[in-house]
C-alpha cells in the first residue's frame, strides 16, 4: 500500500516522487498550469483552502521553499502558521510527535515538514489523523518532491515535451535530496536519457540503477544536452574532505560559457538554489539568456498551490 495515495488513487500525502504514477505527476503539473495566472491578478487569491490551517514545520533553515509554501497557502486563502523551531518546545527536548500532536489539537489540516533526518516526513505521515496531509519540504539526503516537481514544470514550460529530451544533472548528487527527486520525476515522465555528471566522490554508489548514465567528464556529459541542472555543493552534509578545493571543483565541474556551448544551442540552465557563484556556476551563465533559474522560483508557487489544492480535494483556479 502506498502511504501517499488514497484507496481510490488520489494524493493523500506528498512525501517522495519515487513510486508515484505518471498520471499523478502530470495532474500536478496540469493543475499548476491552471494556477499560473493567479499571480498576475490584482487580487492574488482563490478560495480553495479557506478555513484550512496549514502549519510550516521547518526544522532546518530555508528561504525559497518556506516562503513559496507560505505564499502558495495564502493565495489559496488558507490560514498559515509558521512554527519557529528555534524558539519552540523542540529546543526543550519535546519529541517530534508530541509537537505534531499538539499542533493537530489546534485543528491543523496540513503539515509542511522540512527536517535534517531522512524519513521524518514519512514518520509524521504514519501517525497523523486521516484528515491531515503531510508535504515533505526536504528530508536529509532523501527527497524534496515539490522542488523536483517545479523543476519538471519549468522543463515542460520551456521544452514542451519530456519524451525527446536529454537532461544532465551536474554536481553533488550524493548529498542532494533534490537530485533524487529530479531523477525519479524525469524517468517517470518518460525522459529517454538522464545523465549525472560529477566527481566519483560526489556520486552515489550504484546510481546507474536509478536509470541514469554516469559521466565523470563534464565536457562529454554536456554534449548534446537539452537541459542542464546544476546542483549546489552540499557542504553542510559532507563528512570529510571529498573535494580538493572549491576552485578545483569549478575548474572541472563549474558551468562556464565555454562548457555550456557544448550543449544544444537552445539548452536551458537550471539551479534549485541557493547558488554558489564561481563554484558551481559562472555568473555569466547564471544571469545569461539560457538561464531559467528565476522562473523556477516563480513556478514554485503555482506548483506548491497545486499540491496543496489536490491534497485538500480541490484542484482548479
Amino acid at each position: 500500500m502506498n502511504l501517499q495515495l488514497t484507496e481510490d488513487g488520489r494524493l493523500r500525502h506528498l512525501l517522495t516522487l519515487d513510486g508515484l504514477p505518471r498520471a499523478i505527476l502530470t495532474q500536478i503539473l496540469d493543475t499548476a498550469e491552471s494556477f499560473m495566472d493567479v499571480g498576475e491578478r490584482e487580487v492574488k487569491k482563490v478560495p480553495l483552502l479557506r478555513g484550512k490551517s496549514i502549519f510550516n514545520l521547518f526544522f532546518e533553515p530555508s528561504t525559497r521553499t518556506r516562503t513559496t509554501f507560505e505564499i502558495a497557502a495564502k493565495r489559496l486563502s488558507a490560514d498559515v502558521v509558521n512554527l519557529n523551531i528555534a524558539t519552540s518546545s523542540q529546543t526543550k527536548g519535546e519529541a517530534i510527535l508530541d509537537t505534531v500532536d499538539n499542533l493537530a489539537a489546534m485543528h491543523a489540516d496540513m503539515f509542511i515538514v522540512r527536517h535534517a533526518q531522512s524519513g521524518a516526513a514519512h514518520f509524521i505521515a504514519r501517525h497523523v489523523a486521516p484528515h491531515i496531509s503531510v508535504i515533505n519540504a526536504g528530508d536529509g539526503r532523501h527527497a524534496h518532491p515539490t522542488q523536483g516537481l517545479l523543476d519538471m514544470f519549468t522543463i515542460r514550460r520551456f521544452k514542451g515535451e519530456f519524451h525527446n529530451l536529454t537532461v544532465a544533472i551536474v554536481g553533488d548528487v550524493l548529498h542532494s535530496r533534490v537530485a533524487r527527486s529530479q531523477i525519479h520525476a524525469l524517468t517517470t515522465l518518460g525522459v529517454p536519457e538522464v545523465r549525472v555528471i560529477g566527481p566519483k566522490t560526489l556520486l552515489p554508489t550504484g546510481v546507474e540503477q536509478m536509470g541514469v548514465k554516469v559521466f565523470h567528464n563534464m565536457e562529454a556529459g554536456l554534449a548534446g544536452c537539452d537541459v542542464i541542472i546544476m546542483l549546489r555543493l552540499q557542504n553542510e552534509r559532507m563528512k570529510g574532505a571529498l573535494l580538493p578545493s572549491a576552485q578545483e571543483y569549478f575548474k572541472f565541474f563549474g558551468l562556464t560559457p565555454e562548457k555550456l556551448a557544448l550543449a544544444r544551442p537552445d539548452a536551458i540552465v537550471m539551479h534549485p538554489g541557493p547558488m554558489n557563484r564561481g563554484v558551481e556556476i559562472d555568473s555569466e551563465v547564471a544571469d545569461g539568456p539560457q538561464s531559467v533559474i528565476l522562473p523556477q522560483v516563480t513556478y514554485g508557487i503555482a506548483v506548491r498551490m497545486a499540491v496543496m489544492a489536490m491534497l485538500a480535494g480541490g484542484a482548479t483556479a
